[in-house]
Parts: C-alpha cells; sequence; structure tokens
C-alpha cells in the first residue's frame, strides 16, 4: 500500500505567475503541473525540464498568457521515486492541475499514470521510457517526447553485434522499469538475430556500494561486452569496478547514462563508455532559439532532456490553443491529430501517444564528453 502523506509534507510549491497586465491577473489560471526529479542522484534529469518550462511559461505569460489566461505552474518533485510520485500527483490533482509535463522517469511516471487518468488529466513526458507505458492502451492520457526504450534497446543491440564485434553479452539491469526494460529489448533483439548470445543476464540493487559479486560474473561468463540497462549512480561505479578488476570491455547502456553525472562521478573511468540517446535536434530552429535564450537566462547549457521537455511544453501549449482550453477529450484529439513544431523537430502523436519523428543516437564518452558515434 502507498503511504499518504500530509499535503503540507508533499514536495510541491506553485510557481509565480509573471502576469502582463492587471486584466491578465483577473482572469482564471491554466494550471500546469510540471512533475520529476527535482532534487536526489537523478535531479540531473528532472531540473532541465523544470528550468524549460519555466522559462517558456514566463515567456508566456509576459505575452499575454495561453487563451488570455496566464499560466500557473505547479512544481512536482518526485525525486524518480513511485512512493513519491503517486503523492505529487494525489496532490497535484487536489490543486487544480489540468494537464502535467512529466514525470520523468519511468518507474514515477507509472505510478502516477492510473491517478492522473482516473481525474482525467494529460500527461507529457520528456524522458519515461519504458515501452509497455504506451502500450496496451492502459493510460490513453500518457504521451511522450522521446521514442521508447525498446528502440534503443535494439540500437544498443546492434552497436555491440556489429561495430564492436561482440559475440558474447553480459546483460546487466537495475530491476525498475527501465533498465529492466531496455535490458529486455536489447537481449530481445540478441536472441532473435543470432549475431551473438546473451551468456550472463542479472539484475543488481540500485544504492549498493560494492557491484564485485556480478562483475565477477560477467569475468566467469567470458563476457565480450556489457549492455546495462539503468541509471547512471550504478553505470558509474560498475565501470569503476571493471576497471578496477581489469575486466576491459565495452560498456554501453541507455539514455540514463547521459548528461553530467556519469562524467562527474565515474570521472576517467567513464572514458569509452557508450550509450544510446536522443538523436542530435540542433538543426532545428526552434531548438536553437529555445537554447539561445536558455544560455542567455542561465549563462550555461542546458541539461539532459531540456530539448524534449521543451518540445513536452510547446506540443501542450500548441494543443490547448488547437483545442480551446483543457477538455480532455479535445485535448487528446488535438494531441493526435495537429503536427507541431517543437525543439525536436516537427512532431504528431501516435494512437498509442508515442511521437513520430524522434529517434536515438549512439554516443561515446571522448575526452570527458559525450560525442555522437557516426
Amino acid at each position: 500500500m502507498v503511504k499518504r502523506f500530509r499535503r503540507w509534507s508533499l514536495p510541491i510549491a506553485a510557481a509565480a505567475v509573471l502576469l502582463a497586465s492587471p486584466a491578465l491577473a483577473e482572469k482564471p489560471p491554466i494550471v500546469i503541473g510540471v512533475a520529476g526529479s527535482h532534487s536526489g542522484d537523478l535531479a540531473p534529469y528532472g531540473l532541465p525540464t523544470k528550468e524549460a518550462v519555466e522559462m517558456l511559461a514566463a515567456d508566456l505569460n509576459a505575452r499575454g498568457g495561453l487563451l488570455g489566461r496566464p499560466v500557473k505552474l505547479l512544481i512536482l518533485d518526485d525525486q524518480c521515486k513511485p512512493e513519491i510520485a503517486a503523492n505529487v500527483a494525489t496532490a497535484a490533482v487536489s490543486q487544480g492541475a489540468q494537464a502535467i509535463i512529466g514525470h520523468v522517469c519511468s518507474g514515477a511516471t507509472k505510478a502516477a499514470l492510473g491517478i492522473y487518468k482516473e481525474a482525467r488529466i494529460i500527461a507529457i513526458s520528456p524522458s519515461a521510457t519504458n515501452p509497455a507505458l504506451t502500450m496496451g492502451g492502459d493510460y490513453p492520457n500518457f504521451f511522450r517526447t522521446i521514442a521508447p526504450d525498446d528502440k534503443q534497446g535494439q540500437l544498443a543491440a546492434a552497436i555491440v553485434a556489429t561495430r564492436l564485434g561482440a559475440r558474447k553479452l553480459a546483460v546487466i539491469h537495475d530491476k525498475g522499469d527501465y533498465g529492466k526494460g531496455f535490458a529486455d529489448a536489447a537481449k530481445a533483439v540478441l536472441e532473435k538475430d543470432g549475431k551473438a548470445t546473451v551468456v550472463l543476464y542479472d539484475g543488481i540493487t540500485p544504492g549498493a556500494m560494492d557491484y564485485s559479486a556480478v562483475i565477477q560474473k560477467i569475468r566467469h561468463a567470458e563476457a565480450d561486452a556489457v549492455i546495462y540497462g539503468g541509471y547512471h549512480p550504478e553505470a558509474s561505479k560498475l565501470v569503476a569496478q571493471m576497471k578496477k578488476k581489469r575486466v576491459d570491455i565495452p560498456f554501453i547502456g541507455p539514455d540514463g547514462l547521459m548528461g553530467s553525472g556519469l562524467l562527474t562521478i565515474a570521472g576517467a573511468n567513464a572514458e569509452g563508455v557508450y550509450a544510446t540517446g536522443p538523436m542530435d535536434v540542433a538543426r532545428y530552429p526552434l531548438n536553437q532559439q529555445t537554447r539561445a535564450v536558455y544560455q542567455k537566462k542561465y549563462g550555461r547549457e542546458p541539461g539532459m532532456f531540456f530539448d524534449q521537455g521543451a518540445a513536452a511544453w510547446q506540443a501542450l501549449v500548441a494543443a490547448i490553443q488547437k483545442a480551446g482550453g483543457t477538455d480532455y477529450a479535445a485535448l487528446e484529439k488535438a494531441l493526435k491529430t495537429n503536427p507541431v513544431e517543437t525543439s525536436v523537430g516537427k512532431i504528431k502523436f501516435n494512437a498509442k501517444g508515442d511521437a513520430e519523428g524522434v529517434g536515438f543516437a549512439v554516443y561515446q564518452v571522448r575526452g570527458g564528453k559525450f560525442v555522437e558515434v557516426k
């Protein structure tokens, strides 16, 4: 059973509404929740979306609001933990959220979606990639501006079997919805095409300090590459301990490895690590424009999933404009039928809620930064 916290204890804050005129202030706001990991180990994945939405919402309000009404943001920190996500979702509904940008992690997203579904609230995630979230029709209220994990898993499997020439693979995951989903997708591809053999399939416990046992299994299985499903904190420990134990074989994971976290924690041990991640979208004019505004405001490059977070906001705003409000059925129809220019290119959501027009590329850590592998 999920524990229910008192409302005052929930990690939620209402963002200040920037008003363009007194007339705008007199109108009822459109309330949008921004849900994700804003603190804790996985904050680097949630904060960029939060910053993107805050920046874009402030600009929208300064230009007269949305449908002539101010936008009010509810900032929802779930720390990427399902039990917290369920509680902040409940609080978001009680505080009048009419749509949600988020959540960020797949497990937290899954925990919140049923609550939003019951309340008939649309949620658009920039980064929740677990395939099951858009399969089976369980969550018709869910959309995402990133491709699902099965696409990442297929790409990772292709890289290790073709480019790297690996023939004996160790597939490791963190037992979570996101990490296991990626690992399972890669394993399925490897077993289907027969170009490589999965000699080890195992899960690890997130937060553990020592992964010597699984590294010994990798050694004994004589694996010549590792495919890992999970996030950067555990990946950082794995690659460092593999180097220490001289298990010097290629290591590839999903977009949960990308960003500054792995580079900071693993340091020099991250050199050579591969990761799948959203394909480069810098060529799109709206992406260039949005990033330029961010850089002027914050004086730095935006972090992981900034582009996808901005795209989720842009898609939602366009849908609200098309629907003439936040009615659930009208919003769902607008999202699935109305192509829109975003920071990740021109997209439209298919019947399942996946964005058409997005995909993944492969990156490798070279010289202390992720570089796309052509």
